[in-house]
């Protein structure tokens, strides 16, 4: 029977991931019962495991622009310990990166084989702990990149909105940054199937099918929480100015999926109706 160890499992992929191996034999650590930069608790850890899941992560964006070798710590070494674990005890290791490590200037879908050309702090931090997890553990190592994720547990940007909405008669949202709003859901049975199928290893793009900016996203979250999406106005990110510089253009591409013989993540607008309906977008 395989085994799968789950590091970073109180954020909200952590939680779905949990859900998605329902009836698995499955350890669920949290940042208190498995620190993923010490290298010898991971080693200790990581022991009688086939599968390994790094949903772990530092990824308070814009602090980490003054505190990047505790990102760092998190987003690279820590998943560097976790490959050298795995490799140690032959397991596959998913390792969960970002959109982050891209810089934005595209205008077509990033390829899961595009150069890494981190903008931020928190960028380098990941495009790090990529590198490092597929050089400890090059035969068993996914990089499974996503971006702008909301689920059930944890604060995301859709049940900020909720909220806000709540307290606000108007809420202003950046209208020229474009991604793909993917549900936590989603994604951790997307990497279910991707481990049950035994696809080959490398890099993979986890988000949901399709594309929009921040605006239309919270239009979209206004739409399912029953509220009136004129309330959203748009403005741009030059009047919305932050510590951590953003990738203007977001969008992945999934052509590893097709060649894996498996289909890409469903589109985002479908994927948040069902996400709405299952409470993930309530605060």
């Amino acid at each position: 029977m395989t085994r799968y160890l789950i590091a970073g499992a109180n954020g909200q992929l952590g939680h779905d991931l949990q859900k998605a191996l329902a009836g698995r034999d499955v350890a669920a650590f949290g940042h208190a019962e498995l620190d993923v930069t010490d290298l010898q608790a991971v080693r200790e850890a990581s022991r009688g495991y086939d599968v390994i899941l790094n949903a772990s992560a530092y990824n308070k964006v814009d602090e980490a622009e003054e505190q990047e070798s505790v990102a760092h710590a998190v987003n690279a070494t820590g998943a560097h310990n976790l490959a050298i674990a795995a490799s140690e005890v032959r397991a596959k290791l998913i390792h969960v990166s970002t959109d982050y490590v891209f810089d934005g200037t595209a205008r077509s879908p990033y390829s899961e084989n595009a150069m890494r050309s981190p903008i931020s702090a928190y960028g380098r931090t990941k495009a790090e702990g990529e590198r490092l997890a597929l050089e400890a553990n090059p035969e068993r190592t996914y990089v499974v990149r996503t971006a702008w994720l909301y689920g059930s547990g944890g604060t995301n940007f859709a049940k900020t909105m909720v909220k806000l909405a709540a307290s606000h008669d108007t809420v202003s949202v950046v209208d020229d940054q474009r991604g793909q709003p993917t549900w936590t859901g989603d994604l951790a049975a997307q990497i279910v199937a991707l481990l049950d199928a035994d696809a080959p290893t490398g890099i993979y793009h986890g988000t949901n099918s399709g594309e929009t900016t921040w605006f239309g996203f919270a239009q979209a979250i206004f739409t399912e929480a029953g509220l009136d999406p004129a309330r959203v106005l748009p403005t741009t990110s030059a009047e919305f100015v932050r510590p951590a510089p953003r990738p203007n253009y977001s969008v992945l591409g999934h052509d590893a999926w097709t060649a894996a013989g498996l289909a890409p993540m469903r589109g985002w607008r479908e994927a948040l109706a069902d996400a709405a309906g299952a409470g993930a977008i309530t605060p």
